[in-house]
């Protein structure tokens, strides 16, 4: 991967931990130059360290994704000390984990209307602001690529409301940008990971009660889950992709793009194909069991999936 990306610019937000910062440390790996945002100063500074010690550079920068006035100033500054360059936009912030976590036993009319915002002004919000400045850097130079991390709470209900309208808006904000990005060769695209055990969902189920049914739910969620990295992984590939512009507009899961592209995940394992009929199965309680007679191989269709969550 030495040297894949020598030369590109990149901004990741939200990367002072969890996948945001799996995936600056990938990009670094490859060599480019990662502007990190995140609201903690001693926390990112910290993780800037770690990102630069992969062999790029790796410049740390105090921004929160709610604010427009920081937005701004973010892009000012790499403008300003980029000359202009901005390669890759990487969509990641998000400060709801704790929110959906505390909420995730209440209905929406039960849940504080707090939560719509703790999920989607940093998130929703802030990636549109973010790719709006992006793409005015871009257009001129005719290239970039621009990505949101998004989740299955874009095709089905997870979670909670606010969680499912988010991510669904974030794939059709990937889709809706790359039209009007498709002539000036900007790709848009939206990555879902899979389930990747961060430090705030560890935190956040360390303090559920243990009688909790919800609990047991997570685990099984997570107990196979991608490291923060396989982020970073793919999108280091998709970057280097010369017939990128073939996937903009399109959700791209984890998975399929380690495949796609001969990826392991950084510890060695195969990457879970989250499109296999055996993992969908162990997903609804009543199938679950058939789930240890079909071979892990046997995968659905990802046009099945959107017929299952189709509005009309």
């Amino acid at each position: 991967m030495a040297l894949l990306l020598s030369g590109q610019v990149c901004i990741v937000t939200g990367a002072s931990r969890g996948i945001g910062k799996g995936i600056a440390l990938q990009l670094s790996e490859a060599r480019a130059t990662v502007y990190i945002t995140g609201r903690n100063k001693d926390t990112l500074d910290q993780t800037a360290q770690e990102v630069q010690s992969r062999g790029g550079k790796c410049i740390p920068v105090v921004c929160d994704s709610t604010k427009d006035e920081d937005i701004k100033l973010l892009f000012d500054r790499v403008r300003r000390e980029q000359k202009g360059r901005l390669d890759i936009l990487v969509n990641n912030a998000f400060a709801g984990v704790q929110a959906i976590m505390a909420n995730h036993t209440k209905p929406f009319w039960e849940s504080p209307t707090s939560c719509w915002d703790e999920v989607n002004n940093a998130g929703l919000r802030g990636h549109y602001i973010c790719s709006v400045y992006a793409a005015r850097m871009m257009v001129p130079a005719q290239r970039g690529l621009i990505v949101v991390i998004s989740s299955i709470g874009g095709l089905m209900y997870f979670s909670n409301v606010p969680y499912g309208v988010g991510k669904e808006a974030c794939d059709r904000l990937a889709a809706d940008c790359a039209i009007e990005l498709r002539k000036h060769s900007i790709a848009y695209v939206s990555l879902w990971p899979g389930a990747v055990l961060t430090e705030t969902v560890e935190e956040c189920m360390a303090k559920m009660d243990s009688s909790d049914p919800q609990l047991e739910e997570f685990r099984k969620i997570f107990s196979q889950p991608e490291t923060a990295e396989l982020s970073g992984k793919c999108i280091v590939s998709l970057a280097t992709d010369r017939h990128l512009m073939k996937l903009s507009g399109k959700v791209l899961l984890t998975c399929e793009v380690a495949k796609r592209y001969g990826l392991r995940d950084v510890n060695g394992r195969t990457v879970a194909q989250f499109t296999s009929l055996r993992n969908l199965l162990s997903f609804f309680p009543p199938l679950a069991w058939l789930s240890r007679f079909i071979p892990g191989f046997i995968r659905v269709p990802k046009w099945i999936l959107t017929l299952s969550a189709s509005k009309f």
